[in-house]
């Protein structure tokens, strides 16, 4: 199994719709070249960002073949194929390894809340039946419950999983996984607020919400930071973050997909059970896009 490390900044990206629901395939394939363009290192098609949990297998292939398509090879994408059924998540594995995807991104289950030795056997049946490279994704908010730093460090050493993209905001876990992580094992933050911080202490870069609306700056940060540059990755940092808190001040994607919206991008489209961001919130968007030079 052949696999590019995982570096930089990676775009979570949202699944555009069209107003009757469907996939707005034209809006997609835009923004995947736009990313590329403003310098991204790799996409994230179908995570939680894409609301991929509500979408079918089907329509999450076609997202992830399009991305493929019009990625041409230029940049990794790897794609999310997240189940609590690990059967099911080997089967959207298999989906998107023939869709061509060049990795896969799983969260631990989600309500089934398994102990840690029953997340290690999930990701160890997705590795054992898919030839994809594989990343873990700790996300205690969604899925319940947390990947422990032992449990991570226990994957790391499982041939296929190469990469941890760390949403539980807590550093000294994520610490203790750079700490003793094998050297070809890339932690990745999972928290675009945190990503100075977590490429400070050896990290390798971003999954990023804030890269959909400021992919050229979110991508110049990881860049600074790669290059020993804290300066400039702070400065960007400060100017990233009014953004980077404003993406958060409701449900992920409703802020973002709000200000894709602002840009023309996409429709400001989600489906039931999100609901588009409440307006109250717009003037804070818009306010905090301005402040990264994003003309809104």
């Amino acid at each position: 199994m052949k696999s590019t490390r995982l570096a930089g900044c990676g775009t979570a990206l949202v699944t555009p719709f069209a107003q009757g629901g469907a996939v707005d395939e034209r809006a997609l394939r835009s923004i995947v070249e736009w990313q590329i363009a403003e310098g991204v290192h790799f996409l994230v098609p179908c995570g939680s960002t894409g609301e991929a949990a509500t979408m079918t297998p089907e329509e999450q292939r076609r997202v992830i073949e399009i991305v493929v398509e019009v990625t041409n090879g230029r940049v990794p994408v790897v794609a999310g194929a997240a189940s609590n059924d690990t059967q099911r998540a080997i089967a959207l594995s298999k989906g998107a390894q023939a869709a061509g995807a060049t990795h896969l991104l799983h969260t631990s289950p989600m309500y089934n809340k398994p102990p840690q030795r029953g997340i290690v056997a999930h990701y160890r049946a997705i590795a054992d039946a898919v030839d994809l490279p594989i990343v873990v994704y700790n996300i205690p908010g969604r899925t319940g419950s947390n990947v422990e730093a032992k449990t991570t460090l226990a994957l790391a050493a499982t041939p296929g999983i190469v990469a941890v993209k760390e949403a539980s905001g807590n550093l000294g876990q994520i610490t203790d996984i750079l700490r003793e992580r094998p050297n070809e094992f890339s932690v990745l933050s999972g928290d675009d607020e945190l990503t100075l911080a977590v490429m400070a202490a050896g990290g390798d870069g971003i999954i990023s919400v804030v890269s959909n609306a400021t992919p050229r700056l979110m991508s110049e940060l990881c860049e600074c930071m790669r290059k020993g540059d804290l300066a400039g990755a702070r400065e960007r940092h400060f100017r990233l973050l009014p953004w980077m808190r404003a993406a958060f001040i409701e449900s992920n994607p409703l802020p973002v997909k709000a200000a894709l919206a602002m840009l023309r991008r996409i429709e400001n489209v989600l489906r039931l059970p999100l609901v588009p961001m409440d307006e109250k919130h717009s003037a804070m968007v818009r306010s905090a896009l301005a402040n990264t030079g994003v003309r809104v």
